[in-house]
């Protein structure tokens, strides 16, 4: 059995992650904003293999001590899933300076924090595997998920520049990018809102109705995602990406087609820039 740190797990694919890692006798630290939340979630569930954290990620110390506890506590650390965020949906024009820093505090830099106080632990073991869930919204882009793409758009960066350093330290990455999963991502408890709206944007408002409608029928299954992602990490192997759902597959696949249909149109001008 091995220990596992996994971050925002208070509902949706992390509560389920968590559930099925506790049923299969691995120890789990899980953060949370809310661990009383996080206790009313596992009602029933054997919860001696756990050690719950409340936490903001955004607070590089509070991360250090987690991860610490989690070594003290288990003697070891194994795998660390970066699982936290939220929605948010917006146009670009009325994403707010404040709203841009709480999600890249989130997504981005409470990632980089956790990856600081876990990679010395798992480069000293020279072993280790780093799940950041990322989104499919993290490989393409859609009208009215502007800062949502951003912060993801960004983990992916992030996600293969450490595989590419930690390779031959015998530490695994990978990126995982789910599509619509049957959570409550799409309520209001995990997708923000802008405070004001601008005119011109009657696609977007339409966009949001879309989307929110969406909530109780998304393709995706959570416990069949958090089956995969644990699959993925007990096999020891897998793709650097990993899509999860068949609706992140038609994405991946559309986004494909039209970079290389991009590369392919402006092959010329870009040769053309090269010293001659």
């Amino acid at each position: 059995m091995s220990t596992w740190f996994v971050t925002g797990t208070s509902r949706g694919l992390g509560l389920e992650l968590v559930k099925q890692l506790l049923d299969r006798g691995h120890d789990v630290a899980a953060t949370t904003r809310s661990t009383a939340r996080l206790t009313t979630a596992l009602a029933g569930a054997d919860t001696t293999r756990l050690l719950p954290i409340e936490l903001d990620l955004a607070d590089e110390r509070a991360v250090a001590a987690a991860v610490t506890a989690t070594t003290g506590r288990f003697g070891g650390l194994d795998v660390v899933v970066n699982n936290a965020g939220y929605g948010f949906l917006a146009a670009v024009e009325e994403t707010t300076d404040a709203d841009a820093r709480a999600m890249f505090d989130v997504q981005v830099f409470g990632v980089w924090n956790v990856l600081r106080a876990a990679l010395p632990v798992l480069r000293a073991q020279r072993g280790g595997h780093v799940v950041n869930v990322s989104s499919i919204l993290g490989l393409t882009a859609l009208p009215g998920w502007g800062l949502y793409c951003a912060g993801k758009f960004a983990l992916e960066g992030l996600t293969e520049s450490l595989a590419a350093e930690v390779a031959d330290l015998g530490i695994t990455v990978t990126a995982v990018e789910p599509g619509y999963f049957r959570t409550g991502f799409l309520t209001t408890d995990s997708l923000a809102l802008p405070a004001e709206t601008a005119d011109g944007y009657a696609d977007i408002r339409e966009t949001t109705r879309d989307h929110l409608a969406l909530q109780g029928s998304q393709l995706g299954d959570p416990v069949k995602g958090a089956t995969a992602i644990v699959s993925l990490v007990e096999s020891g192997d897998g793709p650097r990406h990993q899509l999860l759902g068949s609706d992140a597959c038609v994405y991946a696949t559309a986004k494909v087609k039209a970079l290389t249909e991009d590369i392919d149109a402006g092959r010329e001008l870009a040769h053309s820039t090269d010293h001659a």
